[in-house]
């Protein structure tokens, strides 16, 4: 039977392990803080993920598909989230979609101004960030870009709109090469979310 890596003495025995443990404690800081804010606002924590993602990303990917696929939920999940929103007058449905059987989802002025005072939910973590040097902070990204990159290719995480999987990726000269902006790519320069992903072709 394998071990698990929240066996205190098994935890000890490798690097990796003590990653893991970190990577969850991580995971913590971040449902503290957006519960925190979801308590304030009067929302779920869902429903504030999917009114900041809605704010910030292209009109074709707000639908109740791909939401669910990003947050990694059911669809009835994110429609009853949506239809809470709706309820809440945060969100409006487009329905000028071609296709007549779903709808695009769209901020309401009230839903910008809760975007507003919650979006920042993660800046206590960025400041920690901000105290590392040049040189940890792109170590630090280079594991986290080919962690989420590897998890993706295991089916563990279901969406990603990173460099490597993108049809603009190419490699050149031993590296990394982004053929929409015509540059090459170093490791800070490597997107985790970028708005001009296209998916790679197979």
């Amino acid at each position: 039977m394998e071990k698990s890596v929240f066996d205190t003495s098994f935890q000890q025995e490798s690097v990796s392990n003590k990653i893991v443990v970190g990577l969850e404690r991580i995971s913590e800081v971040f449902r503290t803080l957006l519960w925190a804010e979801a308590k304030k606002a009067g929302v779920s924590p869902i429903q504030i993920q999917i009114l900041i993602f809605i704010a910030y990303h292209k009109s074709s990917l707000c639908t109740v598909s791909y939401l669910a696929k990003e947050f990694d939920v059911t669809k009835p999940t994110i429609s009853d989230a949506v239809k809470s929103l709706e309820q809440k007058k945060l969100i409006l449905k487009d329905y000028s979609n071609p296709d007549s059987r779903s709808y695009l989802i769209v901020l309401s002025e009230k839903g910008k101004e809760l975007v507003s005072i919650t979006e920042n939910y993660a800046n206590p973590l960025k400041k920690q960030f901000d105290t590392f040097d040049a040189a940890q902070l792109e170590t630090v990204y280079e594991a986290i870009v080919q962690l989420i990159y590897n998890l993706n290719k295991a089916g563990i995480i279901s969406v990603q709109r990173m460099c490597f999987a993108c049809k603009f990726h190419s490699k050149k000269a031993g590296g990394d090469y982004c053929e929409y902006l015509q540059k090459p790519l170093e490791t800070k320069a490597i997107r985790v979310d970028c708005p001009e992903f296209e998916e790679k072709p197979g």
